[in-house]
Order: structure tokens, then sequence, then C-alpha cells
């Protein structure tokens, strides 16, 4: 049994939200295939103007899956300090990404893809956020419903 620190407020939690968000590399991102087989991967990525930008081979199954669903959901940090995002998807050509995000993507975490043909980008927009430590934060654990941050 543990001994949890005292539950956070929704500021407090959506503040360490987005500070993950800016400073954490990789994240697991769970997809489904039309036919319903799951697939849970760890994938770089970059927070770029409020989406998920992350980048893998075009053939994989996480780019497959995006395709006919368009839906995601993206797990950041360990079972005692959870954030889930739920998120829609869509497939971004390297030829079609903006310089700004390629270039952020590149920076942050010296890989860049723009130019290999294999290779797409995905960018996942937030509908939905939850974030939680211990059961005491259970109870508010919703930060974004239906893409606008709750107060």
């Amino acid at each position: 049994m543990t001994n949890p620190e005292p539950a956070r407020s929704r500021e407090q939690r959506k503040q360490d939200v987005l500070d993950r968000l800016e400073k954490d590399n990789d994240a697991w991102v769970a997809t489904a295939s039309a036919d319903g087989q799951p697939s849970l991967v760890p994938l770089s990525f970059v927070w770029d103007a409020g989406t998920l930008l992350m980048a893998t081979r075009r053939t994989n199954p996480t780019a497959v899956n995006v395709t006919p669903a368009g839906q995601a959901r993206i797990s950041l940090g360990h079972t005692r300090d959870v954030v889930l995002i739920d998120a829609t998807a869509e497939v971004v050509e390297g030829a079609d990404l903006s310089g700004e995000s390629g270039d952020a993507f590149a920076t942050k975490l010296n890989w860049d893809l723009r130019g290999r043909a294999r290779w797409v980008y995905l960018r996942f927009t937030p509908y939905a956020v939850k974030a939680w430590r211990e059961e005491n934060e259970l109870a508010g654990r919703e930060l974004m419903a239906d893409g606008a941050w709750l107060d």
C-alpha cells in the first residue's frame, strides 16, 4: 500500500501534463486495425501547436491503422503517474509538413525524416485527456473533453 501525496488541483494536473508534453520524448501509442487487431508501440514525439507529432514507417501497423479510423490512444508516464490522451490521427507526408514542424521534430529528437520516402509523420490532435497518480486523483482525472481543456 502506498501513502499518496494530496490530490493535485485540476490546474496543477493540466500544468503537469503540459510540462510532460514539452519535455518527454516518448509515448505509447495504441491503435487498432479495421478488423479490431490492436497495436501498441512506443514512438518519439514533439508537442507541436497543440498536437503530438510522431513518425513511423508508412507500412508499420500504427501508420496503416490511423488511416481508416483516425483514432488513437496515447499514454505518457508509468502506472503511478498516468497521462491518457485520446486523439484523432492523420498521416502527414514529409513534403506536406511545415518547415516549422519539421524543424521542431528534428531539433528535439535529433532525427530528420523529411525526404525519406518510407517514413511518414503522424499528427495526433487530442480530444480527451486524463491524468492521475493515485486513487485519490481518480475523481478529477478528466482534464480535456471534446477537444477543450476543462476549467
